[in-house]
């Protein structure tokens, strides 16, 4: 069987997602590029072909059906995963105050942020245990770090953000736990806040960020290519050494 290293990323037919599936290839893994929508996400993968061995899988985080079916076409044609980036997400509050926040958009962004992750690395553990050096990177955001919404003149706080933020802490909590439970697998789970970079969530939310989507998937990528035994439940900010505080 190849050594070349497998790695699936969620949420990747555009934006960080796509970027950091590049990154990937080019550093010679075989890169599944995970995607809702077939016709996107078989573009995507086919545009990024000339970085490497990039495969489209239909990936509907929030669907376990769709869900089961990516982890089946992967085991068949690569026996294993050796890293998994969980980075589809969404925030369904833009233009809404928190007191107007309702529980159906509580609902929608935690189908994607936390039941999604949880419907994913459930699926893929068993595939990550197969790997000599099984990786998750969780792709959080300062937004959810309890350590910069705790300032009270904090811009975390001031943006408001209560579906998004709630739900990336939830996340970095998801990460503590699943690097503790993972360690004796040799499955290093980590978390990683890419900075403010041109997704569609901050172009909708005029933050489109001061950093481009190359130097946002720096970290994430960098956390995907870990040696065995490098780190495990770290919470990473835009600079490989650069710890913002859970």
């Amino acid at each position: 069987m190849t050594t070349t290293d497998i790695a699936l990323v969620t949420g990747a037919n555009k934006g960080l997602g796509r970027e950091i599936v590049r990154q990937l290839a080019e550093r010679g893994m075989r890169v599944y590029l995970g995607a809702r929508d077939e016709a996107r996400g078989r573009a995507a993968a086919g545009q990024l072909a000339f970085s490497g061995d990039v495969r489209f899988v239909q990936l509907d985080v929030t669907d376990p059906g769709s869900v089961a079916a990516a982890v089946a076409t992967i085991e068949a044609e690569s026996g294993r995963l050796d890293v998994l980036v969980n980075n589809a997400g969404i925030s369904s509050e833009i233009g809404t105050a928190v007191p107007d926040i309702t529980a159906d958009q509580m609902r929608a962004t935690y189908e994607v942020n936390v039941f999604g992750v949880v419907t994913v690395t459930s699926a893929c553990i068993p595939l990550l245990r197969k790997s000599s050096n099984g990786r998750i990177v969780n792709m959080a955001s300062r937004l959810g770090s309890l350590t910069a919404l705790s300032a009270p003149d904090s811009r975390q706080r001031k943006i408001g953000a209560l579906t998004y933020s709630s739900s990336k802490a939830a996340l970095n909590v998801l990460t503590l736990l699943y690097s503790e439970a993972l360690r004796e697998d040799g499955i290093q789970v980590n978390s990683v806040t890419p900075g403010r970079v041109p997704t569609d969530i901050n172009a909708a939310t005029d933050r489109r960020g001061e950093r481009s989507l190359a130097d946002g998937a720096m970290t994430p990528v960098y956390l995907a290519t870990l040696p065995p035994g490098a780190m495990t439940g770290e919470f990473r900010g835009s600079g490989i050494d650069e710890s913002p505080g859970w």
